[in-house]
Order: C-alpha cells, then structure tokens, then sequence
C-alpha cells in the first residue's frame, strides 16, 4: 500500500517523551511521568502531569541552548499546564528559560480564551511575554487585537494601537467583515486584577465610522460576570417632561448583592432619583426599588377656569414625590417557603409621568393586577399530598374611576379605602395516600377576613343591600368566612373507549358580616349555607387517520344535581365578580372564581373539540360548547354603573341556558400560529372575544396582531366599561440588517374629549428605523402617546433604543 510521505525519514515526529530532543525540551519545565516522587497536583483535563508537556513537530533541533522545533506540513504542536500552543516554529532558550514562536501563532489557555500573533515570546511561568500582530477572542465571542502586545505580569497586558470590538469579525463563510461597534484606541491595558479594560485616547466606531472620542474610557473584562460601572443611557422624549436621559450606574457590592443608581435627568421638570438594591441570600433574595422628586404636578390642566385645559404645565405645590417596589422571595430546604412585596407610590399617575419602567410586576403569593399594587406578606407549605398558605394583603388602585371631561389631570381615581385589607387570607388542601372507594379524595378549607374603611355599593353589595340615598359617612361593609369542602373523583374506562368519571362535591360556608347599612334593618349578621352535588363526566375521543392528516373528534359531556344555591343578598360579593367563561371553566363544579357566588340545581353541560394535525407540526383545534341549567339565576345580574336601576348579566350565566363557548387555535407551519375565544349569547351577539396571529418569515421578520372586545355591559353611559382594542407589533427587515419597527394599539370604542375634534383611535403608537446584527440594535423613530390616563396630554416626540453586545454583565 502507499507510504505517508509524512513517515518519511527526512520527516521526524516527536511525541511526549520520545526522542532526545523532545526530552531535551520536557527537562525545562520540571519532572516528568517517569517521576516517582510524592503525589503531586491532578493532573490537568489534558491528561498530563502539572508540569508535563507534550510535543508534536516535524523536526527538532539544538542551537548551543537553544531548542528548535519547527513544521513544515503542519504547525508545531504543544500541550502544556492546560493550554495549547501551535506555531510554524518553536524556540525554546535553556539559560534564559524564554520562549518563542514565529509564523501563525495559535495559544489557547485552559479557559478557553485563544490569542493570535505573527510572533510571540513567553516567560517560563507564562507571567510575561511579547506578541507582535496580536489579537485574541474571548468565550463570549469579543475580540481584542493590536499592534504589539506585552503581558506586563500575570494579571496586566498592555496593548499599543488596539481595536477591541464585542462583534463577530468573520461572516459565517469565514471572510473578513467590519465589525457594527468598536473602539479603536493609541493603548489599551487589560487588567485582570481590577477586571477591567483600560482605554486611552478611545475612538468609538459604529460600522467603521467614528462616532465619538474620549481621552480615557473603560469597561468591565468581557470575562467579567458582573462589574461597576456606567450602563448604556436611557434617552427618552415626553411633553410634560421634555428631554429625559436617565444615566444607570452600576455598582457591586459583593458577589451576592449590588445597587443600580439610576437618576432621570429632564430639562423641564426636577431630576428623578431611581435606585434598586439586590441582595441574593443562601435561601432566598430581595429586591427593592425606589424613586425619589421634589416637583410640582404637571400636565394638561385649566389655569384660567376658561373651561380648556392648558397643555403641560405645572400646577399645585412643590412636594415630595416617591414610590417602593419591593419584594423577597425564601425558599429553604423543605416543604416551606415564605415571602413578601412592599408597593406605593406618592401619586397616582407618576409612574406615567416619569416612564417608570414595569411597575406592575407579579412578584408574590397573590397578584395586584395592572394599575394595582399590592403589599403582602405570605408563608406557604408544599408537600406531594398537601398544600397550606397564609397571607395578608393591602392594595393601592391607580386606576381611574372617573374621567374628567376637561383635563385627564382631574381624574377621580379609585379610592385605596373602598379596597379591603385581607388578613388573614388562609387556604389548604389535602389528599391521602392512597384511593378512597378506588377514586380520588380531594379536602379543602378557606378562611379569610376583609376589612373596608369606607362603604362600597355594587358590584360588591346587591342591590336589595344599597341605599336609595347618599351614602357618604357610611362605613364600609366587614366579611369573614370560612369554607370547606370534599371532592371526590374516580375515572372509569369501559371497553368501547368512554371515559366515565364520576364525582360528588359537598361544601358548606360562614359567613360573618358587620357593618351593613343600618337603615335597611341589618347589622351585624351570621350566615350559614351548604351545597351537595353528584354528577359524572363523561368524554369518548374518537381518531381517524388519513393519509398525512389525523382527525381527533372528542366529545363531552356532564349532568350534575346539586342542592339549591343560598345566594344570600346579605353576604357581598368580593372574589367572584370576574368571570372567564372558557373550555376549562365551562365543566368545572364551581365556574365562579372564588366562594361567594356558586351555582346548584340540575346542570346539563355538552361540547365537542375536533382537531386535526399534519405532518410537521401543523394543526387546527375547535371546540364549542355550552351549559343548561334547570333554572335561571337572577341573583348573578349586577347593577349598570350608569342606571342602577336597570340589570345585567356580565357572567354570561344568569340565564337557564349559558353563552355559547367557543375556542380555537391553529398553526399552519412553525411560521404563523393563531387562537381565538369567544362567549357568544343566546341572541348570537358576542358578550367578549379575544383573537391573537403572530408570524415569523425570513430569518427575522415578526409581526403579531390581536383583538379583544367586551360587550356584556349593553346599558351605555360614561361608567360603562365595555371596550373594544386593536394592537399590532413586529418588525420587517428590507435591506441587510436595515429595516423597520413598529406597534400600535387602537381603542376602537374611543370618544373624542372636548375642544379635541378629532380623537385619535391609537392610543399608542410608533415607527422607527431599525439596525439589528449579532451585537448592536438600534432603534430611532417617532412615537405617540394619547392613553387617557395621563395626565397630560397626548404626547408625542422621538424615541432611541439601543442595546449593545455585553461589555460586562449586570445580572446574577
């Protein structure tokens, strides 16, 4: 068979500990395997002994104290303390104890971090050296190149006419290609002690043109997970505000904690001081953020009483405005788990005047809802057969229960002391370990306790309980409860394929009410009340394969009888005045949320989901369903805000028969998806609907629209809560990494303000032009803001987004 021609004499290969020159090489650096001595480090990953290394040349040589190993066909190849090293030569000097390489210089140390370099010379520990034409590539994929390079010590290099960029520098076919952002500076010093880059006489580059110099700039290493330092600045544009740019400087503490300063500086109104502490404990963290201003108000607001709001200008006192977003989460070894969120601000509207960035966040055990904060403390306990918490909670509305026709700055805003404090809020459950009856036993208990200062009408009381006259002084009403409940369950397959699973609830309830409207003849009132039901629920999944299509067709149906409901008008209604009505909740026991409203009597529930599925993932479902009840409810309708008098059914259930449900989703490829769900009445009129499409084409073009609507207040009036939204967003690309953003959000039941003509249907808008690569996205555009809660005027102006490749990460 044919020779290697690299096995030719001419051509030597030297392995690790074969052949005098390599050994010749090996002595310097120590002991080697032969070595019989004490134990010594593990050896490193590569195999090798700690001071071991492993030689693979062409050829070998010695020059007096000098050894030379040099490649011909491939480079030289050496293995030492962890890092590789590949060069066309090789020298190694005996007396001086240096090294050299020459000719595409390859050296990856045992991170993984590589360095390039025409020439390149070493101490023997590694601590100093020299590179000529430098240039290296961090894990996170930065690069850093030079003309000279020289590693001072083991913790500083030092680099002349360096270009540090966090960008990929080669396309995906290996080519050259300028890099979106760098830095080009005379020196550059890489210091591993303080875990920075230090710049001199920087030139910031976008796409090779230069944006702008500072005679001293620096950043965290790119290795660094986590160093203090300035953020990118957050500019932004409002009316009221002007020119904001909010500058976030980072700082850390410790590895486990840090603060973000992070001042809004405007040109019309005084600074905004934003700070957030974090701090990461063996078992839990805690997070706190705050804002501190001494401002006047500003916004659209009647100056003269002329009866048309001035826009943007200030009024009232100077005062301090503030707010806390808090929370801790505590998860120690064990079933227990505790935590707690601490939420107010100052005003009601200053997250909308400074742009207070996600405010409304689910932190905790329970959730404020958006334009709500909640403050609670909560300890819970889990096991795989049980489960406890026990919480208390207060809330602050932000929401707008009255609309100024002149000027959104005199807004009636919820009142916090209509809102009850909740302490305790207790609930359990359980189930034992094994079948009960050869089905499944579930145990449940409630106990909570609500506090008002001050009375609330409907929709908490009903209306046999509210005054005809003012209610102003009254005090507001006081709940206790305490529930419990028994279900149990057991699924039953027979040999046709019917799933049977039959089930039978029994709860009871009470209830001690005070405080009710003395005038009407109640007080302080106890109330009992219990249901029992029995049903079964039964479904029959039928499938039918075609050639690359599945048919799956899944009836469903459940008959239950319960006792009577003792809807008792004296008990008010506080967890269940919102109701879901979907798939899900049509065939539960207890559609309502919550325990005040439940329903009994017989109940008929049927619907049917087809679906069907293609090869590669694509798919349609529908499903329609709906309820028959022996009797109709009238204790479900609630008073319209704007006629009291006049009733309706914002549940969809107060009638014998309940709204149509129907739901339904699709994905015609892993490019577009959709689902929609609506509750439609018995008339054919659609009480709410919400239908969402999102797509994807090209490598990064996305767009996504959805529409939502509510109609089950059909008595019009300016309380009325009915709304009607269009919400687009996406981006498409057209030239390059060039393209354009956009969003908008529509309110299609919008009524024009006064001395406003012409009302505006997008609530909030904006388009930019759009640069998007591997490292660098930026966004400029122009954007609108018109939500009637502000309390300002519409608002409008340019806006800049701007996220870079990491320069040194802020997070944990």
């Amino acid at each position: 068979m044919p020779r290697d021609p690299r096995a030719d004499s001419g051509a030597l290969r030297f392995r690790l500990l074969n052949g005098a020159a390599a050994l010749s090489a090996l002595a310097i650096w120590g002991p080697v395997h032969a070595q019989t001595a004490a134990p010594q480090t593990p050896p490193p990953s590569d195999g090798l002994a700690a001071d071991a290394v492993y030689i693979d040349a062409d050829s070998a040589t010695r020059e007096g104290d000098v050894i030379i190993a040099s490649g011909a066909a491939e480079r030289v190849l050496a293995r030492f303390r962890g890092a590789t090293l590949r060069a066309g030569e090789v020298r190694y000097d005996l007396t001086r104890r240096t090294a050299a390489a020459t000719d595409r210089v390859e050296l990856t140390n045992a991170e993984g971090d590589t360095v390039f370099a025409s020439q390149l010379e070493l101490d023997a520990d590694l601590k100093a050296g020299v590179a000529v034409d430098f240039a290296t590539r961090f894990r996170n994929g930065a690069s850093l190149m030079a003309a000279t390079a020289v590693r001072r010590s083991e913790n500083v290099n030092e680099l002349n006419y360096a270009i540090f960029t966090p960008c990929p520098i080669c396309d995906a076919d290996g080519n050259p290609k300028q890099p979106s952002i760098s830095i080009q500076a005379e020196k550059v010093v890489q210091d591993e002690a303080l875990r920075a880059v230090l710049y001199r006489n920087a030139v910031f580059r976008l796409g090779g043109v230069p944006v702008f110099y500072t005679p001293f700039f620096a950043h965290p290493d790119p290795t660094v997970e986590r160093a203090s330092g300035f953020l990118v600045p957050i500019p932004s544009y409002d009316e009221g505000r002007g020119f904001s740019l909010e500058t976030p400087y980072y700082q850390v503490v410790s590895p486990s904690e840090d603060w973000l300063i992070s001042p809004q500086f405007n040109t019309d109104v005084a600074p905004l001081l934003n700070l957030q502490w974090r701090r990461r404990f063996t078992d839990g963290t805690i997070v706190v953020r705050g804002g501190y201003t001494y401002e006047r108000n500003f916004g659209d607001f009647d100056l003269d009483g002329d009866g048309d709001a001035e826009s943007n200008v200030p009024f009232g006192d100077h005062t301090h405005r503030s707010y806390l977003l808090g929370y801790g989460r505590f998860d120690p070894e064990g079933p227990w788990r505790w935590g707690f969120t601490a939420e107010r601000t100052s005003d009601k509207t200053l997250f909308d005047r400074y742009d207070v960035r996600s405010p409304y966040q689910d932190n905790g055990l329970y959730y404020g809802d958006q334009r709500r904060l909640i403050s609670q403390a909560y300890i819970e306990r889990q096991t795989q057969r049980s489960y406890i918490s026990v919480a208390a909670f207060s809330i602050q509305s932000l929401r707008v229960a009255q609309f100024d026709p002149v000027t959104p700055a005199l807004n009636v805003f919820e009142r916090d002391n209509a809102l009850p404090i909740v302490a305790p809020l207790i609930e359990a459950r359980w189930e034992p370990d094994s079948p009960i009856l050869g089905g499944r036993l579930r145990l449940r208990g409630t106990a909570v306790a609500l506090t008002r200062d001050d009375f609330v009408g409907g929709p908490v009381l009903r209306p046999p309980l509210i005054p005809a006259g003012p209610t102003a002084g009254l005090p507001g009403v006081d709940t206790r409860r305490v529930s419990g409940q028994a279900e149990w369950r057991r699924a039953l397959i027979s040999a046709g394929g019917v799933r049977w699973e039959p089930f039978i609830d029994v709860r009871g309830d009470l209830y001690s009410v005070s405080d009710l409207p003395p005038m009407l003849g109640y007080d302080n009132e106890s109330i009992t009340r219990g249901r029992a039901t029995a049903g079964v629920d039964v479904t029959y999944p039928l499938i039918r394969r075609f050639d690359g299509l599945d048919v799956i067709l899944e009836p469903m149906g459940q008959l239950s009888a319960s006792t009577r409901p003792d809807l008792d008008a004296r008990i008010p209604i506080e967890d269940s005045q919102t109701l879901e009505l979907d798939e899900s909740a049509l065939f539960r026991i207890d559609r309502f949320p919550g325990y005040d409203l439940y329903e009994g009597g017989f109940r008929f529930t049927a619907g049917a989901r087809t679906t069907l599925r293609w090869e590669g993932g694509r798919q349609a479902s529908l499903f329609v369903g709906r309820s028959i009840r022996s009797d109709a409810e009238p204790e479900y309708l609630v008073p319209s805000p704007d006629l009291p008098s006049e009733l309706y059914d914002p549940s969809g259930l107060g009638s014998d028969t309940s709204d149509w449900v129907v739901q339904g989703s699709f994905s015609p490829s892993d490019q577009f998806r959709g689902w929609g769900h609506a509750t439609i009445d018995s008339g054919g009129d659609v009480r709410r609907a919400e239908v969402a499409v999102d797509g994807r084409w090209g490598r990064r073009n996305l767009a996504t629209v959805s529409y939502i609507i509510d109609r089950s207040n059909p008595i019009a009036g300016p309380n009325n809560r009915n709304y009607e939204f269009l919400q687009l967003a996406g981006q498409q690309f057209v030239v390059g990494n060039w393209g354009v953003a956009f969003a908008g959000i529509a309110d299609l039941e919008r009524t024009p303000r006064p001395g406003q003509p012409d009302p505006s249907a997008l609530v909030r808008s904006e388009i930019g032009l759009l640069f998007d690569d591997e490292c660098l996205r930026i966004e400029l555009g122009w954007r609108r803001d018109n939500t009637s809660v502000r309390p300002s005027g519409p608002s409008e102006g340019p806006y800049v987004r701007l996220t870079l490749a990491t320069f040194g990460g802020t997070g944990y």
